[in-house]
């Protein structure tokens, strides 16, 4: 089981608490999701409470640990799975942030510590978050789908049910476990297009923290993603424009974008985005 640092002593009660996870590798194309994770560990100033013992779930010649120099001590910094707590100020409800690499082994036995973790937790949702490599141009919104194991969080979100097969990473497996437990459970997945896969990419990181604003009501400060967004879609442009298959190809995806519905250009979207504005302003939407 996970051994809590500093628990319950120094950590009141949380309340409400949802629990966000991301774990580099398969499930995490660009780095989207973990980058979102990270990003809200800085923003909202998040405690690490505790760590997976990596001796189980962990092939050290798969990821490596690393040496690293702190206060001029030498130290190696194994791979593993964090978990955090994240006390927002204003906000109804506390979240619990999970950062990890998707283990080598025994994922059955990974997932039951996480989910011990969130029951011991009082965790009331589970949200898993993912990026997938698509065929979508980088011009164009960066499309999020959503499923929820609750009826009712799919209904109020519009989360169109998965009719995905085929091979799962650790998001996946947890996603069903949380099912199987009879925890309510969310997953967010961004879609990175592919010729311009590499990380970090700023641009689907910000569509997965809009859409964890929708999801939970919960202010995200933005810093300079915005701007590294802008600075991302500049230099594949860029790029693009210097290689004349490439912005062909550029050209095909957006028209195929352009001709279907798009929800980013929907009303509804452009109320959901205001409304992100002046949460982050802590002022009230109009009724």
């Amino acid at each position: 089981m996970i051994d809590f640092e500093g628990l319950p002593e120094a950590l009141p009660d949380l309340v409400d608490p949802v629990m966000l996870c991301a774990f580099e590798g398969w499930n995490d194309a660009g780095d989207a999701a973990s980058g979102a994770v990270l990003h809200l560990e800085e923003v909202w100033g998040a405690t690490q409470i505790a760590e997976i013992d990596p001796e189980d779930y962990y092939d050290f010649q798969v990821n490596r640990p690393e040496v690293v120099f702190e206060e001029g001590k030498r130290q190696v910094v194994w791979p593993t799975t964090r978990i955090s707590v994240a006390r927002i100020p204003l906000a109804t409800r506390d979240v619990v942030l999970v950062h990890g690499i998707e283990p080598s082994m025994r994922w059955r036995a990974f997932t039951a510590e996480l989910l011990g973790a969130a029951r011991d937790l009082g965790v009331e949702m589970v949200v898993t978050l993912g990026a997938l490599l698509a065929d979508s141009p980088h011009t164009r919104p960066v499309p999020v789908s959503g499923t929820s194991s609750d009826p009712d969080i799919a209904l109020r979100m519009g989360y169109e049910p998965s009719s995905y097969e085929g091979p799962t990473g650790i998001v996946g497996v947890l996603q069903d476990a949380c099912t199987t437990a009879g925890i309510p459970a969310v997953s967010l997945w961004a879609a990175v297009p592919h010729y311009v896969a590499q990380p970090p990419h700023p641009k689907a990181t910000l569509a997965l923290l809009g859409r964890i604003e929708d999801l939970l009501d919960v202010p995200v400060p933005l810093g300079d993603l915005p701007e590294e967004a802008k600075a991302w879609q500049i230099g594949v442009d860029e790029l693009a424009s210097e290689d004349d298959e490439i912005a062909a190809y550029v050209r095909t995806l957006e028209e195929a974008v352009d001709t279907a519905e798009l929800p980013e250009a929907s009303g509804d979207a452009i109320a959901r985005e205001f409304e992100r504005y002046l949460r982050r302003r802590n002022v009230e939407p109009p009724k």
